[in-house]
């Protein structure tokens, strides 16, 4: 029974991560729902795995070991073209969609919840109201 509880928690932090995904998808970029929700699910079941399956004292480590990891990813998706950065906001979509999923592993789904409305708050207002800004 409580891996089932496990597995839901995977599952919420796989929602919340394709909400932030698909935001993404809408504006053309390059990672979609699926990535954000594999990452956010896949922060979730090593935050789950280091909170039940390891010796007390070793969760940090794995946690640090995710935020490593997904920094690694988001910068094989960063990359210069002249002066000008491309994905940087990319990556660090996944880098907050993983901590998202390490809420929901150890269970703080208004945290979780709020982060990723959050997230799309600032997506949001990047998307209408900066690039206006920017072009005057």
């Amino acid at each position: 029974m409580e891996q089932l509880y496990f597995l839901a928690q995977v599952i919420v932090a796989v929602a919340l991560g394709a909400v932030v995904g698909w935001q993404r998808e809408r504006q053309g970029k390059p990672a979609g729902p699926r990535t954000y929700a594999l990452v956010s699910g896949g922060a979730a079941l090593f935050t789950v795995l280091s909170m039940n399956a390891f010796i007390v004292g070793e969760n940090a480590r794995v946690a640090s070991q995710i935020v490593i990891g997904i920094g690694f990813l988001g910068a094989g998706l960063i990359f210069h073209k002249g002066n000008h950065v491309e994905n940087l906001t990319t990556a660090a979509g996944l880098w907050l969609t993983a901590a998202v999923g390490m809420a929901v592993g150890v269970g703080y789904y208004i945290l979780a919840v709020g982060s990723t409305l959050t997230a799309l708050l600032v997506l949001t207002l990047n998307d209408r109201g900066l690039k206006k800004i920017s072009k005057d």
